[in-house]
């Protein structure tokens, strides 16, 4: 199944719950977790989506190298200026979708077009 989700004047955390919803196949009579869904979702009008002013500069995220010192932080702002608003979707989603074998495979489904 192929799924489109309009992001014009949606918010983010409404918009990435609603896509690993369908790209984990929940929303599915026959949804087994351990089995890969044949979903397709692509998400359309990313930069119209609203995303709260204050979380430009307040919103932190986060990696880990694995090195000491090697924890690096990076707001938002520069996110969206570096990759665009389809980054931060990718990234809200990735962390809705289990932590498991499938997820790079799920992730694969996923299509973000500005």
């Amino acid at each position: 199944m192929e799924y489109k989700i309009d992001a014009t004047g949606k918010r983010l955390g409404r918009i990435a719950s609603q896509a690993a919803l369908l790209l984990t196949g929940k929303n599915k009579v026959d949804f087994q977790r351990h089995i890969l869904p044949k979903s397709q979702v692509t998400i359309e009008n990313a930069s119209k989506m609203f995303l709260d002013p204050k979380k430009f500069s307040a919103k932190m995220y986060k990696r880990f190298s694995g090195y000491p010192g090697g924890l690096k932080y990076i707001t938002t702002e520069k996110i969206i200026s570096k990759k665009g608003y389809g980054e931060i979707l990718r990234i809200a989603i990735k962390r809705m979708v289990p932590s498991n074998r499938l997820r790079d495979k799920i992730m694969k489904n996923l299509t973000v077009k500005e």
